[in-house]
């Protein structure tokens, strides 16, 4: 009691003394804590007003799907800076929580806290409630803006409705009064662009030739750079009479989209050039923009059609169809973009300058007839031809469906439903167009992924010439082109799609952008360009650790003439710590917070402790050879049954080969755990043993000078330590001998080995010492057996056994007689 009532008078003095810092300090931090409400205020009230004014166009009648896309994109970036208001007070809400916490709570009732203390505390639960009162208005604009944006998806979908379902009345359309109108339109038109034609000729033709030949550089660039890149692939080849499916595919979609785009090309530059040079005026400019939309459909359509049926090259055709109905079909293709596109034109022609709501009805009325027209005579035809030369038709469920279109966008136009009507005939020519040139290009995508097409393509049959890539990297490099055509196709068609069935650039964009700041799954959010940045961060710091792994060891361990093993130690090393840092750096560019892995840790451990045991002892026994070296990369060792060459040490495993060329896994546990002899620990000097038995009756002093002789007569032979023949033993069938001899590489110690047992037969033959094959009569000692025992039995074994002794002793006495015959005289 005594000591809490001494520490509490130290604490009160402690700040009485430091009472005028602090309250300096206080009133510093209120004054910029205060700024920032007040900041972050007229921040939420001009948030607030610019939503007030944007839900007042919202109720507008005359916001067409365009408008209210555009008020849509405004009302999110509203929302978004109101939550980033709100998060600026992030760091001070923590900094007030975490100092009310070292105040500690608040006294209960009757209690009192010293006045410094309770003068804190006040104020900073004050500061507190007008941040939160602050960042409560922010998330209810942010509300207030969610349910802004749902009815404008509400109003859309009805816009939508309406105009697909909407009636109109054909009688007032198709009236003379309506020819009249489509005179009168014409008139202006070319009024219109005759005067702006005689401005441009006579003014700004410098202007526009100057901007014609540089949008025809630019598109001659394309077109020729990818004709020179890619050889033939844009047109078929007609010497070839039996093309690949994958060179078909390949040449309708590239000579389809490359031309394509080139052509867009240089309408785009040629527009912007227009446009910066001043050439074009407001309604030119709009007519121009249309009518270059019109003519790059119509080319997309006729190129895709001629490359996908080829009338000219019945070879190279996708579809085999016979040559009159491909010709049929490129027309009636082209007819129906033509309509269509013409359909388009006046449609802007007609909402720019003006012209009255009859004269839209009869123009989408004929356009549509004439495209439900020409679906029902697609679908009629009879493009196949039978065994028998006779022609069949399509297949029934594509022929219905042709004509079905075909009938229901003409009983729509004549009912009345014009705006359905033509929103199917665009979909049909449009869309259809898309789908078959995406389709066309996934075909080609998948063909060049399977094994050995992208060996068939020009590509890679120019790299197999030209470079050293292997089958094998060969198909590997033509996954990647799978994998990147079929992300191209996507980027480039799926925003096609989507607005050809009425989605507004505008949602493309809100969607592309929800996507790579982050999609919410339940309390998960994942980042698509977080992740995209993760990966490429750490292929980024991957590329740079090997590449300054390759560096480190030939550049500068190599130059050192740093050992080996050394080298392979460091390389490892560095190998590991650079991915592991590029990994690290990498999670946190995708903006994943690593104090969120403390749960996969535990449960790692939780792992480790169970089921992991022995992948992280061969990882810890793996880092252990690394940095001790007991062996190296190069070294003949032996472990338990295995003896070989050490060719890779990881983390995880040893890699040996045999000389058998077998290669043998060991988990590094067993090479630490276990004795492992290593034969070129330090060096590579080495003894080899070579055993050789002479038959008894031998001169063995004579044996054992020409052993030595031939041990020291060998060049690998090392003089020191000296060779040595030991006399090992008097074997049961020889006289055993041993040369024991060391060489400077053991490696070499076959080699030795047989070397010298060849000397050894050589000179054994000329000195006439026989080597024994056949063993001496052994005499074995058999255990007593049991009684009773067999006399007859035992009288027959033991005769048996003088005659074995008999027969061995009058062999030895032949071979000894015969050798002391042969022997040459002693030259002494």
């Amino acid at each position: 009691m005594i000591f809490r009532l001494l520490r509490l008078i130290l604490v009160a003095m402690v700040a009485v003394a430091a009472q005028p810092s602090l309250d300096a300090m206080a009133q510093a931090i209120g004054h910029g804590s205060a700024q920032l409400i007040a900041d972050q205020t007229k921040v939420i009230q001009d948030l607030t007003a610019k939503a007030d004014g944007l839900e007042k166009k919202i109720g507008d009648p005359g916001e067409d799907d365009a408008g209210l896309v555009d008020i849509r994109l405004q009302l999110e970036d509203i929302s978004r800076a109101a939550l980033n208001s709100a998060l600026a007070f992030r760091s001070r809400l923590n900094d007030i929580n975490n100092r009310i916490e070292v105040l500690g709570p608040a006294p209960a009732q009757g209690q009192q806290e010293p006045a410094i203390v309770a003068n804190e505390r006040a104020a900073l639960t004050a500061e507190k409630a007008e941040i939160n009162a602050v960042v409560a208005s922010a998330q209810n604009l942010s509300i207030r803006i969610s349910g802004l944006v749902d009815k404008i998806a509400t109003m859309r979908s009805e816009l939508f409705r309406s105009v697909l379902t909407k009636r109109y009345e054909l009688t007032d359309a198709l009236s003379p009064q309506g020819f009249s109108d489509a005179h009168d339109q014409f008139t202006g038109l070319y009024k219109a662009v005759a005067s702006w034609l005689t401005f441009a000729l006579k003014f700004k033709f410098q202007a526009i030739l100057a901007a014609t030949l540089m949008a025809l550089a630019l598109a001659a660039v394309l077109l020729i750079g990818g004709r020179r890149l890619f050889g033939r692939i844009f047109e078929p080849n007609p010497s070839v009479e039996d093309p690949s499916y994958l060179s078909r595919l390949s040449v309708a979609f590239w000579s389809t989209l490359l031309p394509t785009a080139a052509l867009v090309v240089f309408f785009a530059s040629a527009v912007f050039f227009f446009n910066y040079y001043n050439v074009l005026r407001g309604d030119i400019g709009t007519f121009l923009n249309a009518l270059l939309a019109v003519v790059a459909m119509v080319f997309c359509v006729n190129r895709l059609t001629n490359a996908a049926l080829e009338p000219r090259l019945p070879n190279w055709r996708l579809i085999p169809v016979a040559t009159g109905p491909a010709r049929w079909l490129v027309r009636l293709a082209t007819a129906m973009a033509v309509v269509l596109g013409f359909n388009y034109f006046l449609s802007v022609v007609n909402e720019k300058m003006g012209s009255p709501l009859s004269l839209t009805i009869a123009r989408s009325f004929v356009a549509t007839i004439i495209v439900g027209v020409i679906l029902i005579l697609m679908g009629s035809l009879r493009p196949f031809r039978a065994e028998d030369g006779s022609r069949r038709p399509w297949p029934a469920w594509l022929r219905f469906v042709a004509i079905g279109l075909g009938l229901s966008t003409i009983a729509a136009a004549l009912l009345g439903y014009i705006g359905l009507a033509l929103f199917v005939s665009v979909q049909v020519v449009v869309t259809g167009t898309t789908l078959v040139t995406a389709y066309i290009g996934f075909l080609s995508a998948r063909a060049i992924g399977e094994e050995g097409g992208f060996a068939d393509t020009s590509v890679g049959r120019w790299l197999s010439v030209n470079s050293s890539y292997e089958d094998t990297a060969l198909d590997q490099l033509g996954l990647v082109v799978s994998i990147a055509i079929n992300l191209m196709i996507v980027l480039v068609f799926l925003p096609l799609i989507l607005l050809m069935w009425g989605f507004q650039p505008g949602d493309i964009e809100a969607w592309a952008y929800k996507l790579a700041t982050g999609v919410t799954i339940g309390s998960v959010t994942i980042s698509v360009l977080g992740i995209l940045t993760g990966i490429v961060v750490f292929a980024i710091g991957y590329f740079l650790t090997r590449w300054f792994q390759g560096w480190l060891d030939g550049s500068v361990m190599a130059r050192g003439k740093v050992d080996t093993g050394v080298r392979n130690s460091i390389r490892l090393a560095v190998g590991y710590a650079g991915v592991a840092l590029a990994g690290l750096v990498g999670i946190s560019a995708a903006g994943i917070d690593l104090s969120n892995l403390a749960l996969v840790a535990g449960a790692l451990s939780l792992g480790i402790g169970f089921g992991l045991q022995n992948v992280v002892s061969n990882f810890v026994s793996g880092l252990i050879l690394l940095a001790e070296r007991p062996f190296k990369v190069g070294d003949w060792i032996v472990a338990g049954d295995v003896s070989g060459t050490v060719r890779k040490i990881s983390v995880r495993a040893t890699e040996i080969e045999t000389f058998q060329r077998q290669s043998v896994i060991l988990p590094n546990s067993n090479l630490i755990n276990n004795a492992v002899g290593n034969w070129t620990h330090r060096n590579k000097l080495g003894r080899v043993d070579i055993k050789v038995g002479v038959a008894y009756g031998s001169d063995v002093r004579r044996v054992h000078a020409l052993l030595l002789d031939i041990a020291r007569g060998h060049p690998m032979v090392l003089k020191n330590p000296e060779p040595f023949a030991l006399f090992a033993n008097f074997g049961a069938a020889a006289l055993e001998f041993e040369i024991r001899v060391f060489v400077a590489d053991v490696m070499n110690g076959s080699i030795v080995q047989n070397d010298i047992r060849f000397a050894i037969l050589d000179a054994f033959e000329d000195e006439h010492i026989e080597i024994p094959s056949t063993p001496r009569a052994v005499v074995e000692t058999k255990k007593q057996e049991s009684w009773p025992i067999d006399d007859d039995k035992i009288e027959v074994e033991f005769a048996e056994r003088e005659r074995l002794e008999a027969e061995a002793a009058v062999e030895q006495a032949r071979l000894a007689k015969t050798k002391r015959r042969g022997r040459k005289p002693d030259p002494s």
